[in-house]
């Protein structure tokens, strides 16, 4: 397994209580997320403008962008400045113009493909095309906000720190649960949505971000994923209603059109997203990247 797998190891010099308090995955997923809620509800309060009366949809949606970037991105940034104290490769600017260019490409061919097939199928239609579509919100929040907020939360804490802990396929499945059970009250949301989610998405990202060690691909394959979804097919994203660029509608059984959740909860979906774990999980194998949990990486050297 390459060193560099690890983001994270916990220095040497530390002391008993440290390794527990301070440098173990429980507490600094724990101290994540209790400044998350810290800076979300303080900047959820200070009156930028961005909301109360007279202001415009618009407004509140750059408000949601404020609010989520800076929670998630601060509280990352002080996880792995001030504890970690580590270079933040997984946002390494180097990588910028090649992985999410290349995370965007991703998700666009591959719901394309999805609403491909469901179209040979039967399923999805095209009733009309509405070039007056507001396409600027929709990148705003299911691109921007979304894409970085939830890979940072999902992806660049839960899987990694959990994968430094626990080792690789636990990280796989608790992130992936996690990730789909946070769609749980979307409308339309049922078990098998929010499993289908999990397993199509919660896992397809956590390889993309294991193989490559970059968020830049699982920020932009999440955001185009979203984007092509509502704002270019006119599909609900994850239950929540779309105005697209296509006037479109799906019919047929709900495991093939996905209901009124979208198309997420297809089948289609679900196989095409599997395939790609598949290929990014043969991926990892062959480079023998899969990391094992802590206690087995510290037997050779006890030892």
């Amino acid at each position: 397994m390459p060193a560099s797998q690890i983001a994270f190891t916990t220095p040497a010099s530390a002391t008993p209580w440290q390794r527990w308090m301070v440098f173990s995955p429980v507490a600094r997923i724990a101290f994540f997320v209790v400044l998350f809620f810290t800076l979300f509800e303080l900047t959820s309060n200070v009156n930028l403008g961005f909301y109360g009366p007279g202001t415009t949809p618009l407004s509140h949606v750059w408000g949601n962008l404020f609010v989520q970037l800076v929670s998630t991105g601060v509280a990352y940034a002080v996880v792995v400045k001030a504890i970690e104290r580590r270079a933040m490769r997984e946002f390494a600017l180097r990588d910028l113009p090649a992985l999410l260019p290349a995370g965007l490409l991703l998700g666009t061919a591959l719901f394309s493909a999805v609403v491909l097939v469901l179209w040979l199928a039967g399923s999805y239609h095209v009733t009309g095309i509405d070039q007056g579509v507001d396409w600027f919100p929709a990148v705003l929040s299911v691109g921007i906000t979304a894409g970085i907020s939830e890979e940072i939360i999902t992806r660049g804490v839960l899987f990694r720190i959990v994968e430094e802990g626990l080792g690789t396929w636990w990280a796989l499945a608790i992130s992936a649960l996690f990730f789909g059970a946070a769609h749980i009250f979307n409308p339309g949301a049922t078990l098998w949505s929010s499993l289908a989610i999990a397993i199509e998405a919660g896992v397809l990202l956590a390889l993309l971000y294991h193989v490559t060690r970059s968020l830049w691909p699982c920020i932009g394959l999440h955001a185009a994923w979203n984007l092509m979804q509502g704002t270019v097919f006119g599909i609900p994203v994850s239950g929540t209603s779309a105005h697209g660029w296509l006037v479109s509608e799906r019919t047929g059984p709900d495991w093939l059109s996905g209901g009124k959740f979208g198309a997420e909860a297809s089948v289609v979906a679900l196989i095409l997203c599997s395939c790609c774990s598949a290929v990014l999980l043969i991926i990892a194998l062959r480079r023998g990247t899969i990391v094992p949990p802590a206690w087995r990486r510290r037997a050779p050297s006890a030892a």
